[in-house]
């Protein structure tokens, strides 16, 4: 006996993504929650909570220094098409290049060439891995991370799970974020 999935393609399920999450984001219920907001494979809606302040405290200094180290663009917060549905990246570096390629999306449909996330006490190994596989499948080049302490470790898609002292693509980024 022979079984045969039929899966959509990549450009179905990008397709199917970024029509739920221009859904999501012109629902106006969902806006007046407060809550951080992304969706599964299956285009559900997942929240939680609002990060604390020192989390966004060091989005934004991670974001301002990203800009002043590397010609290029950051951001905060920005929702990116994922083969797990839409995920909200803590912070993102996107070079001119890619930047210029965006267009008027209103979801990344390629991941930003660097994603940041600020870790919490919530966060386990297994859901950051998961997330930079994520990430590192939809065409990140490195995926950071920034502890409880601030500090900052730097993995590659060759390596996803081995912490590289420092970042190839922005070497002098410090490796302490102070408060």
């Amino acid at each position: 006996m022979q079984l045969i999935i039929n899966l959509p393609s990549r450009e179905q399920t990008m397709d199917f993504h970024r029509r739920r999450w221009d859904e999501v984001v012109r629902d106006r219920d969902l806006a007046r929650l407060g809550q951080r907001i992304e969706t599964n494979a299956w285009g559900q809606i997942v929240m939680t909570p609002p990060a604390r302040f020192i989390h966004s405290r060091r989005q934004s200094k991670i974001a301002s220094q990203l800009e002043v180290a590397m010609r290029g663009y950051s951001a905060t917060e920005c929702g990116l098409i994922t083969g797990d549905g839409v995920k909200v990246v803590d912070v993102v570096w996107l070079s001119p290049e890619r930047f210029s390629d965006l267009g008027d999306q209103n979801v990344l449909e390629t991941s930003p060439e660097i994603c940041v996330e600020i870790l919490s006490p919530s966060n386990s190994d297994e859901e950051i891995q998961n997330k930079f596989r994520l990430y590192f499948d939809a065409g990140a080049q490195e995926c950071w991370t920034c502890d409880e302490d601030g500090r900052m470790s730097y993995y590659e898609k060759s390596l996803p799970n081995d912490p590289k002292p420092t970042s190839t693509l922005c070497p002098n980024f410090p490796n302490t974020i102070t408060d």
